[in-house]
Formats: C-alpha cells, sequence, structure tokens
C-alpha cells in the first residue's frame, strides 16, 4: 500500500508501527526505567545496535509515539519522551507482560516474578494508570512545554 501499511487490518497496521524487535522494548525502557536519551536506551541490558535505535527511534518520532526535546541545561543532549500515543501503549505492554509471565517461564530458566507483575495481576488498568501517572509525573512534567 502506498502509506507503507500491509494492509488496511488494525493489527497488522499496529505491527508495521511497533511490532519490529526493538520498538516495544524502547517504550519499555522509557516508561518504567525512566531512560530518555540516545546513550541511556543504547545501554539497556538488551543491547540494541547504535543503527538500530536511531532507526527505531525515527519510526517512533514519525509515528508521534515519541518526540525528540533539547534540554535548556545541555544544547547538546537530546531527551525522548513518550507522546499520549506512546503512554496509550501502556495496556498492551502491561498485557504482554502477564502473558510472558504466565506462558514463557517454562522457557525462560531465570525468569522471577517481579514487584511489577504482582501489581499488574491484582490489577492491569489500575496498575497501567499508575505507571502512566508515574511516568508523566517522574519523566514527562519537567519537559513540558
Amino acid at each position: 500500500m502506498a502509506n507503507g501499511f500491509r494492509c488496511n487490518c488494525f493489527i497488522t497496521s499496529a505491527l508495521d508501527v511497533v511490532g519490529d524487535k526493538w520498538s516495544l522494548v524502547i517504550v519499555k525502557h522509557m516508561l518504567l526505567g525512566g531512560k530518555k536519551t540516545f546513550k541511556d536506551l543504547l545501554e539497556s541490558e538488551e543491547g540494541i545496535a547504535s543503527s538500530i535505535l536511531a532507526s527505531r527511534l525515527k519510526k517512533l518520532e514519525e509515528f508521534k509515539i515519541v518526540t525528540k526535546r533539547g534540554i535548556p541545561e545541555n544544547k547538546k543532549t537530546k531527551i525522548y519522551l513518550l507522546t499520549d500515543k506512546g503512554l496509550a501503549l501502556t495496556p498492551a505492554i502491561v498485557e504482554l507482560a502477564l502473558w510472558s509471565s504466565d506462558h514463557m517461564a517454562e522457557f525462560h530458566a531465570s525468569f522471577s516474578t517481579d514487584e511489577h507483575i504482582e501489581r499488574a495481576r491484582k490489577g492491569k488498568a489500575k496498575y497501567a494508570d499508575w505507571v502512566i501517572k508515574e511516568y508523566t509525573e517522574r519523566v514527562r512534567e519537567p519537559y513540558a512545554t
């Protein structure tokens, strides 16, 4: 299709944007890990290559999932912030985490349930709302324009 999407399916179109190996990992690190800079994201434990990170951030920015901003105290450093559209991925990330905890542990010997999974199990929507609120207060609000 001319717009870059494979077809008119909602699921396929979503996967065209965030269904690659790295995009949701980047969003997860921003959302839950408070990572804001290219360097922060590059140093994540998954070991993303800098060229791939740059490409994914550009794509996420193009689809308005993240926004890139300069910061007054350091003209060279740019930060990436999740937009409302990016924050709207939170329930999907919570669902994926719970699904993985329930169904991938048998294949991943070092999995352990953490406080986030336990909180999500007690109420997915409430947990997702809390994550968004925490992110907004901790990361986004200080850089709001």
